[in-house]
């Protein structure tokens, strides 16, 4: 169950990093809401995960999968760069993630 808890923790760091942009510097309420929102669920899991994970392995996993995630969504929404060398860049950083899964209990 940890490993949901990280799985979920991550991709509500993906929400609230992509939020960040919409809040206009946490001008606009709703988006701001929503962004603060994300950032309480991905902290709120994020912590529920390491009651089981050690603490190197599963901030690692949580900061990959935000900023992978959050460079994919980049690229599919505001139109970021998706040149072959970031896109290796973000493969590293995936590969890094899943490779640290194989080898944590």
């Amino acid at each position: 169950m940890a490993w949901v808890y990280l799985a979920v923790a991550g991709v509500f760091e993906i929400a609230w990093a992509i939020g960040l942009k919409y809040t206009e510097g946490f001008s606009r309420l709703w988006p701001s809401l929503a962004t603060l929102a994300a950032m309480g669920v991905s902290l709120w899991c994020l912590a529920q995960a390491l009651r089981q994970i050690p603490i190197g392995t599963g901030y690692a996993v949580w900061t990959g999968i935000g900023a992978a995630g959050t460079a994919i969504l980049g690229i599919v929404l505001l139109g970021e760069s998706a040149s072959p060398a970031r896109l290796l860049c973000i493969g590293l950083i995936v590969a890094g993630v899943l490779g640290l899964k194989l080898v944590s209990a």
